[in-house]
């Protein structure tokens, strides 16, 4: 199954409340939140505090993408504050499986993200401890990037090896995806789709994911 996770570091901050309410209704599956620190990234932008704020808004799933360096120490709060699902960077600490571990101990889902430099195999080890993988399609930090087509061959490896391991693994793409390449991405074995630009900065996000759902559903993965 497909689902859609539009990123709200597209979003008109003066109205956060009512630009999540209007991709909800639009038709969204995922709320995805970008936590970037300054330091693991070149960017910074929110806390825990705003999607506590925006928690109270939404039914949504959050999906809260930290990256920030050694995520454990913050991890709690983020739960608190409404994530239903916890990211971390394989590169961000000496070792993410254990913070993957204090994450599903909570009962809130778990997810390792991989920069376009990073090697697939890094992560192969780890799939049966992981509800997602995210494949970063650009580098993180900034919205509004062109998506790396190169990228998309871990998605292939990383579904290839769930799938001959009977794991019902979702994989996530986040970065430069949109209604024209979003097939790209389904077609390599994603089916967790990031996007930013491309739903809020248009006047017709229910009109752009219908057409997501619709490019996704005729390129679908083939081993």
């Amino acid at each position: 199954m497909i689902y859609i996770s539009p990123s709200i570091l597209a979003a008109d901050f003066s109205c956060l409340a009512d630009e999540v309410a209007r991709v909800e209704t639009a038709g969204a599956d995922y709320l995805h939140l970008d936590v970037m620190d300054g330091a693991f990234v070149p960017n910074m932008s929110f806390g825990a505090c705003v999607i506590s704020s925006i928690r109270r808004q939404s039914k949504l799933l959050f999906d809260v993408h930290l990256m920030i360096n050694e995520p454990q120490r913050y991890i709690d709060d983020f739960i608190k504050a409404g994530a239903d699902l916890i990211t971390i960077h394989s590169e961000s600490c000496e070792d993410p499986i254990s913070v993957i571990r204090y994450i599903r101990e909570r009962d809130v889902r778990a997810c390792i993200a991989i920069k376009p430099a990073t090697p697939a195999e890094v992560l192969l080890p780890y799939l049966e401890e992981l509800d997602m993988v995210l494949v970063m399609t650009v580098e993180p930090g900034f919205g509004g990037q062109k998506m790396i087509p190169e990228t998309l061959d871990k998605v292939r490896t990383i579904r290839r090896e769930a799938e001959a391991r009977g794991l019902k693994l979702n994989i996530e793409v986040d970065g430069g995806i949109t209604e024209e390449n979003i097939w790209r991405c389904t077609a390599n074995g994603a089916n967790v789709i990031v996007a930013g630009s491309a739903i809020f900065k248009t006047t017709r996000p229910r009109s752009v994911m219908q057409k997501m759902r619709a490019e996704a559903a005729e390129h679908t993965f083939a081993g």
